[in-house]
């Protein structure tokens, strides 16, 4: 499957059928093939795991180099890729239109605006603002001529304004303005999902790592959709490397190999 309007029509498919789905994030275009070689059905990108492949912090990257990570991904891949387009790239919402048609173009039949502005002192964009910027991008989303899923994301709990009245507020909102699947991440107790989930009427994703010791099956019964792990694979990854890395500096030992993927397995994934 390699045409976009496939991979959007699957997109919306399992967004549609019951129960929820894993929606993993792979962080380049090796981790990307692996995890489609593992049988996931979709992938998210990370915007943290790609930027600190890049030695930078999340929100360093450049909305050009955001675009062709998102190419290079959907290229590699033969699975529905949704993007994690930060906060569209600008702060007013006809460039975020032009931006979101941008990364569209690039092969993704998905993608995540958020509502976070990068002001440390006032992080979340005032609420009529953050609405016309969904709808800006929503009204984009409509004129593609494929099946396309516009996720609106809510991110006071992540940034430090712990409101949840408020935020499934902004998800109401987001919904009404042409959201597709709506995300609050950071929220950490299945009763907080489930209230959520109840208080909206679009497909819910949730930031599975957050939810306190909770499984595929509990997200599902308290009604999420879709579960994402945003930049936690590349952090294990870089967590065994690290890892790795200082028994041989202090031990001198490479007890690390022990249990490690066979090159044929790596090889098997990337075919």
């Amino acid at each position: 499957m390699t045409n976009q309007s496939d991979k959007g029509t699957v997109f919306r498919a399992l967004h549609d059928r019951d129960g929820a789905f894993i929606i993993p994030n792979p962080w380049d275009v090796g981790s990307a093939r692996m995890l489609q070689g593992l049988g996931f059905e979709a992938l998210a990108t990370t915007s943290a795991g790609f930027a600190n492949a890049y030695a930078r912090l999340d929100g360093q990257m450049t909305v050009e180099e955001k675009i062709e990570h998102c190419r290079a991904l959907a290229d590699a891949t033969d699975i529905p890729i949704n993007a994690d387009f930060e906060n569209g790239f600008a702060h007013d919402p006809p460039t975020v239109a032009v931006n979101i048609a941008r990364v569209a173009e690039a092969g993704v039949v998905g993608a995540s605006i958020e509502d976070y502005c990068g002001d440390p002192k006032k992080p979340i964009y005032p609420f009529a603002h953050a609405i016309e910027r969904i709808a800006a991008a929503a009204e984009a989303v409509r004129g593609f001529g494929f099946p396309f899923l516009l996720t609106a994301r809510a991110e006071n709990l992540l940034r430090g304004v712990n409101d949840l009245d408020d935020t499934i507020a902004r998800l109401q909102a987001y919904s009404a303005a042409g959201a597709d699947v709506l995300y609050a991440p950071g929220l950490t107790t299945i009763d907080q999902v489930r209230t959520v989930v109840r208080a909206v009427d679009k497909p819910v994703n949730i930031l599975a790592p957050m939810v306190a010791k909770a499984t595929v099956a509990d997200l599902a019964a308290a009604g999420a959709k879709r579960l994402s792990v945003g930049g936690a694979l590349a952090r294990a990854a870089t967590t065994a490397m690290l890892n790795a890395a200082k028994e041989m500096r202090d031990a001198g030992t490479f007890g690390w190999l022990r249990g490690m993927a066979s090159g044929r397995e790596v090889s098997d994934l990337l075919k």
